[in-house]
């Protein structure tokens, strides 16, 4: 017994060994055979990691999987993904490793395809993504066997999704969640294949959704007649969501395309079966939903489905006096009839329609009746529809679990009649668009995470005409807010079937308009976190429209404007403002340009003219200007001013400073200085003590200023504080740094007693025409500023001008001196000709004495430091 327990131990471990062992063998050999058949078989690009075989994970049989598979398909579709897959696995017989694949075929037996993706194609021309199989080529002699033969017995496909596209009838089928599992002998000629099938599919054509994520279920058990292509449905049972669907019937594949012949219906009659088809997101426990009323879904699908036809339908779905009543709810929705049928009667596609007789419901004593009739459904749909009744918009909640941010109200009326074509919207041929009817709204309440008040419409009447809506009545507020408007409105129905822009004409008229209440809310206290931004107001993309606009008062940041009339075009995610006047500190503004929200950050740019604005009032109100003229704090008058600024707005919709870039052009009417208002006046007061700031004299003073990067810079202007000249220019920053120059040129005759008595020595008549430029460097910040004078250039600047008067005097006098030279040589009066030549006395100008520029620069320098930083002196005060 003991040595029969060892043989088989022995026994059993060489047989692990074996099926660890042979896979290692066979494995090169396997992928070998892979690569083969599918350089044999397809015309693509094909990739995969690797290529494993095992025992021991499928025993007795042996299990081939492919790893990272990847398809790529090659013209007219280079370069895209036809397949992906983790992984393809194939089971087969041990056996079968033994054979020579170049004789006899591996005969598989099963697949399994782990995380699928394959996206079906077909362009506009027609071309096929999965047309990639290689011509069948078995008549000739040179024909090369497959190494695979499939005789599968069961397949399965887990966690897939497909994706079909068809650009000519633009169409889009999408399966997600794909499990799929079937079970059956293809071998034989007759059998059944029994499939469980599972996904979520959404279907949409010509940019209308007819299914969205909609969960499907198919349990079926097939006839398959292999020899004549036939597969029928016996015992058969599908699910859209939660509605059951029996169907019978079969599919015959022919040479070209596929004979159909099919009946389904409900198996029940509720109308609880028409709620299950709403997705069970939307449902909410609809097992507990009190429902009376019958629904019936039944159809036949019957005809030959190829590249010229389809099969033709005959699809019903009806439910009269239903209604419904969620338990936790107070109302109940009643009278619901729907009566609708999709049809196809000539099999051919174009002339598939859909007819909505009624659909009709009534909650409280509110009645709602619609109907509709679609046709040409894959080309240009043509659409006739009606709308008649009123809805309480309250009872919305109360009737269906749906859940606002806040309690939707008000009343919607509407009797509306409209006829189009697709096309029509599409190239917005108006004309083709056959409007009719009214329909109002009152005490209409909403909110939006777009604005941060809520909405509230007390009234709004719309005349649906001929290719345009027309607002005849539109009164709202939200927040402070109050809005009155009037227009035209075009591309309605584009804009709420497609993807077309609402286009508009208004005239808009408002008693107090606050920006701020048109902002996006600010984020919760439960949503902030350390990295949340509060976002910025976002221009709508989808308007495109010209608003007339009369305000009485718009508050803009702490700016209260009034009397506010323009033009404001909104488009391309950009709002322009044309010709926009306003009253604003006792003054007149008028703004022209655009507002954008098309990069992450909303920009600008904007010309506008200021004029007679209360400097005062301007400089305590608009940031702007504190931070373009701070010196302004210390002025009193008007301005007039353009400006051309651009730049990046903020999260609330003000200027980011830093960055402006821009000019402006200023000019400053009846001003008066009061220096204690401005630091650096201050300072420049005790250093200068020749100058009064008090009575500069600023009246008609135009200046320039040039934006750029966070900074300003002042080109040079002057300014006169009696009859000194003074020269400012400089730039200062929006961080409060500044540097500037300002020069005055002062007269010698307020240079003091002794700077005259010099200049007196040369020249006493040219007191009056000299002049010397004290410079002062103005440096540090608004509060802090600080000033250093330079005389350098002072100095030498008069020193050169009395050295010239001096030269011009030498100069002059020996002029004369050789005129009387002359004149006695050449005869002249008598006064002079009976002197000697020798007694005429010159003074010649010595170059060896001391320098004349160094004795006067000296004597300069030691009497002008009282006018810088000193006491004045009584007798050279200016007065």
């Amino acid at each position: 017994m003991k040595k029969a327990l060892k043989i088989t131990g022995i026994t059993l471990i060489s047989i692990i060994v074996l099926l660890i062992a042979i896979p290692i063998i066979f494995q090169s050999q396997i992928k070998g055979m892979v690569k083969d058949y599918i350089n044999d078989n397809l015309n693509a690009q094909v990739e995969f990691s690797d290529v494993s075989l095992s025992f021991l994970r499928s025993f007795p049989q042996a299990l081939v999987s492919v790893s990272n598979l990847t398809i790529t398909n090659f013209h007219p579709f280079k370069d895209e993904t036809f397949l992906t897959a983790k992984d393809i696995s194939f089971t087969m017989s041990v056996k079968e490793l033994f054979k020579n694949a170049d004789e006899d075929p591996i005969i598989i037996n099963s697949i399994t395809v782990n995380e699928g993706l394959i996206t079906l194609k077909t362009d506009i021309h027609g071309n096929t993504n999965y047309s990639i199989t290689k011509e069948d080529t078995t008549n000739t002699v040179t024909t090369q066997k497959s190494s695979f033969k499939f005789d599968i017995k069961d397949y399965k496909i887990n966690n897939s999704a497909l994706t079909y596209i068809d650009e000519a009838s633009k169409m889009f089928v999408s399966v997600s969640e794909l499990n799929h599992e079937g079970k059956g002998v293809f071998s034989a000629d007759k059998s059944e294949l029994d499939t469980k099938s599972e996904a979520h599919l959404s279907i949409t054509m010509d940019s209308t959704n007819y299914l969205k994520n909609n969960l499907v279920k198919l349990d079926a058990l097939i006839d398959l007649d292999l020899p004549n292509d036939i597969y029928t449905f016996k015992e058969n049972k599908g699910f859209i969501n939660q509605l059951p669907l029996e169907f019978h019937g079969y599919v015959k594949l022919l040479e070209e395309g596929q004979e159909i012949d099919i009946t389904f219906e409900n198996p029940g009659s509720s109308f609880k079966d028409f709620l299950a088809v709403i997705p069970e997101t939307y449902s909410k426990n609809i097992e507990t939903v009190e429902t009376t009323g019958d629904f019936k879904v039944n159809g036949i699908i019957k005809g030959i489905y190829s590249d010229e036809t389809i099969p033709t339908l005959d699809i019903n779905i009806v439910s009269n006096n239903a209604s419904f009543k969620y338990p936790d709810l107070p109302k109940r929705v009643e009278n619901i009839t729907i009566n609708t049928s999709i049809k196809n009667t000539t099999g051919i596609i174009d002339d598939t329609y859909i007819d909505i007789n009624a659909l009709n419901f009534k909650i409280d004593q509110d009645i709602f009746k619609s109907s509709a009739t679609l046709k040409n459904l894959t080309g240009n749909m043509l659409v006739n529809a009606t709308l008649e009744g009123v809805l309480n918009l309250a009872n919305i909640t109360k009737v269906y679990p749906i859940e606002f941010d806040n309690n939707l109200t008000g009343i919607l009326k509407a009797n509306i009649k409209t006829a189009f074509d697709m096309d029509a919207i599409e190239s917005n041929a108006y004309e083709r668009i056959k409007n009719s009817g009214t329909m109002s709204v009152s005490n209409l309440n909403f909110s939006s995470e777009t604005f941060a008040n809520p909405i509230k419409i007390s009234d709004a009447k719309l005349t649906f005409n001929t290719g345009n809506v027309s607002l005849n009545q539109f009164n709202a507020t939200t927040g402070k807010s109050d809005l009155a408007a009037t227009g035209t409105i075009q591309g309605l129905l584009g804009f709420l079937l497609s993807n077309k822009p609402l286009q508009g004409n208004f005239n808009l008229n408002s008693n107090l308009f606050a920006v701020n209440d048109f902002m996006t809310k600010d984020v919760p206290e439960t949503d902030k976190n350390p990295t949340s931004k509060k976002e910025s107001f976002k221009i709508p993309a989808f308007l495109d429209c010209s608003i007339n606009a009369q305000a009485n008062t718009v508050e803009y940041d702490n700016l209260k404007l009034k009397n506010v009339k323009g033009t404001l075009i909104i488009k391309d995610e950009q709002a322009i403002l044309q010709d926009m006047t306003s009253s604003l500190f006792d003054g007149q503004l008028a703004v022209t340009g655009l507002v954008s929200t098309k990069t992450e950050t909303p920009t600008f740019n904007m010309d506008i003219g200021i004029k007679s604005f209360d400097i005062a009032q301007s400089f305590l109100g608009f940031e702007l200007f504190q931070n373009m003229a701070p010196i302004a704090k210390a002025i009193s008058g008007k301005l007039n001013t353009e400006l051309n600024l651009k730049g990046d707005l903020t999260n609330d919709f003000t200027p980011n400073l830093k960055s402006l870039s821009g000019n402006a052009l200023a000019e400053i009417l009846s001003s008066t200085v009061n220096p204690l208002n401005a630091e650096v006046l201050n300072i420049l007061g005790s250093t200068l003590n020749f100058v009064d700031f008090k009575k500069l004299n600023l009246n008609d003073l135009k200046t320039k200023f040039e934006f750029n990067n966070g900074q300003v810079s002042v080109k040079p202007f002057h300014i006169k504080y009696q009859d000194i000249d003074i020269e400012v220019a400089g730039s200062h920053n929006f961080d409060k740094t500044m540097t500037y120059n300002a020069v005055f040129n002062v007269p010698a005759k307020y240079l003091g007693s002794e700077v005259n008595r010099l200049i007196g020595k040369i020249d006493e008549a040219s007191i009056n025409n000299l002049s010397i430029p004290i410079t002062a460097n103005i440096t540090g910040t608004y509060l802090k500023p600080t000033v250093k004078t330079d005389l350098t250039s002072g100095v030498s600047k008069l020193t050169n001008q009395l050295i010239e008067i001096e030269k011009q005097k030498l100069m002059n006098q020996g002029k004369t001196e050789v005129k009387n030279l002359l004149g006695n040589l050449l005869g002249g009066n008598s006064n002079t000709s009976d002197k000697e030549p020798s007694e005429t006395k010159t003074t010649p100008i010595d170059s060896t004495k001391t320098s004349p520029e160094s004795t006067v620069q000296k004597e300069i320098k030691n009497v002008l430091g009282g006018l810088l930083g000193g006491k004045k002196k009584k007798k050279d005060t200016i007065n």
